[in-house]
């Protein structure tokens, strides 16, 4: 099983949306490092970190799992859409996605705790210029998330 961290801005997705929709697939990601994990590495039953940014305090509000591995977004294929791609074609698809479901709303793990927890050295969503809205996560990092949260992986999965 791998973990993973999925970033959503408050406004346009919130971990709540996601714990009333009860799924949803996760579109709309144009970044091919993003995309590749998505498409290639990403699979059912995966565990997610939930992570509201450009938020203040932006945080990881929650976890979710991955419930459909890997498919074509069918939204580069809306040209009336926002995520619309001239390039990608159903024959030839450019972007994929994932579905995800929540399974744990967290209290609150803001950026700035994680960043002064010196057992979070080397995460990714910790290094400077890292940007990625898709990205893995050791599965220590993720384990040391949900402490910070007073949690256990038992209390989520």
């Amino acid at each position: 099983m791998n973990h993973w961290l999925m970033k959503s801005e408050l406004d346009v997705y919130p971990y709540a949306q996601l714990v009333a929709d009860g799924q949803t697939h996760w579109d709309g990601v144009r970044n091919y490092q993003a995309r590749n994990m998505m498409r290639d590495a990403m699979k059912t039953g995966d565990l997610v970190l939930f992570y509201h940014s450009n938020t203040k305090p932006p945080h990881v509000a929650g976890v979710a799992r991955v419930v459909r591995d890997g498919y074509p977004d069918f939204t580069s294929w809306d040209s009336d859409g926002k995520y619309f791609d001239e390039k990608s074609t159903p024959e030839n698809p450019r972007w994929f996605m994932v579905d995800i479901e929540p399974l744990k709303e967290l209290p609150m793990v803001s950026l700035h705790e994680m960043k002064e927890n010196p057992n979070l050295e080397g995460m990714p969503l910790l290094q400077r210029g890292q940007r990625l809205s898709v990205q893995p996560v050791s599965p220590e990092h993720f384990d040391e998330v949900l402490r910070m949260a007073n949690l256990e992986r038992s209390d989520v999965a």
